[in-house]
Formats: structure tokens, C-alpha cells, sequence
């Protein structure tokens, strides 16, 4: 077993010392799969790789799934997590693109006018019942 695979098992025994010894071995790799996670963005992406690296690595530690058989699948973990966070960001932007700051309001808590012209039904019924009278005698 590597040093890595070593300090996983650490982490997964609940030592909190292991994960502090943990970043400095894993971050060079990290920082790779994040660079090439954001090559694959489209332009004008305002993430940068290393606040990728960190959002992961923090996910990755605090989840509760910390069940690292090895190496290989924890950078298999920290790949999804960043895939994850990604997508989690161009939702976010698309829904605040598309007015997602809009509050939404149950109708019930909401007074609905409706602005029109202002008619006396009452005037209007009167008037309508002369015309029926009329049409009737005629």
C-alpha cells in the first residue's frame, strides 16, 4: 500500500490528523483532473481549477461516504465531485439567467387586482333589462 492508500484507511478509521496529511499528496493530481475537468467547459467559465480542487476535496471529506478501497477510487470519487460541482454551477447560472431571482409567491398570500375600466354592473343590469322591456313590447 502507498502512502495515500494508507492515509484513506486513516481517514475511514476517523483519524482527523490523517486528512490534513492527506492534501499535500493528492493535491498536484487533483489540480490536474480540475484543469482537465475545466477544458472541457465551455468558455467563460468563472470556476477556476483550484477553487474546483478545494470545493471537491472539502466535499470529499465531509460526505459520508468515505469508504476509499484504494488510490484509484478516491481520484475516482474526487472526479465526480468535481463533475458534480460543475454541473451544480451551470444550473445556477442558467436559472438565474433565466430569471431565476424571481421570488415565488403562494396566490393565497398574494392580492390579485385587476386594473380594467370601472363599470357599475348594477347601472349596466338596469340598462339591460330597459332594452329586454322594450324589445319585448316592440
Amino acid at each position: 500500500m502507498n502512502d495515500v492508500t494508507l492515509i484513506l484507511h486513516a481517514i475511514e478509521q476517523g483519524d482527523e490528523k490523517a486528512s490534513e496529511k492527506l492534501l499535500p499528496l493528492v493535491y498536484k493530481q487533483l489540480r490536474i483532473l480540475a484543469a482537465q475537468k475545466m477544458k472541457q467547459e465551455r468558455p467563460g467559465q468563472t470556476l477556476q481549477a483550484t477553487a474546483l480542487v478545494h470545493e471537491a476535496y472539502i466535499r470529499l471529506l465531509e460526505g459520508a461516504d468515505q469508504n476509499w478501497n484504494s488510490r484509484g477510487h478516491f481520484f475516482k470519487a474526487a472526479a465526480e465531485a468535481m463533475r458534480k460541482i460543475l454541473v451544480e454551477n451551470a444550473r445556477r447560472k442558467k436559472r438565474l439567467k433565466r430569471g431565476g431571482k424571481r421570488e415565488r409567491l403562494a396566490l393565497d398570500k398574494v392580492a390579485i387586482t385587476v386594473d380594467g375600466p370601472d363599470i357599475d354592473l348594477v347601472a349596466l343590469d338596469e340598462a339591460l333589462a330597459k332594452l329586454e322591456s322594450v324589445s319585448i313590447a316592440s
